[in-house]
């Protein structure tokens, strides 16, 4: 079981898959990804987190023509 928590939480924290992987014995980053991938309950909000830092949290959010919330889409 700290086996498990302690490369849920390395992975939580940022450390690279490949890294954690040569750490844990792993032959294959695709290994540990099948282990401990499915932790994360927030998987996506760092990346989100990132954009919205980069372009600014704007009232007027422009929607890209690709975007499902674009008028285009629906």
């Amino acid at each position: 079981m700290l086996r498990h928590t302690y490369a849920s939480l390395m992975l939580e924290a940022g450390e690279s898959v490949v890294t954690l992987a040569r750490w844990l014995g792993h032959s294959s980053p695709a290994i540990t990804l099948g282990y401990y991938a499915h932790f994360t309950p927030e998987a996506g909000s760092k990346g989100r987190t990132a954009i919205d830092g980069l372009l600014g949290e704007r009232g007027d959010r422009q929607v890209g023509r690709n975007s499902p919330d674009s008028p285009q889409a629906r």
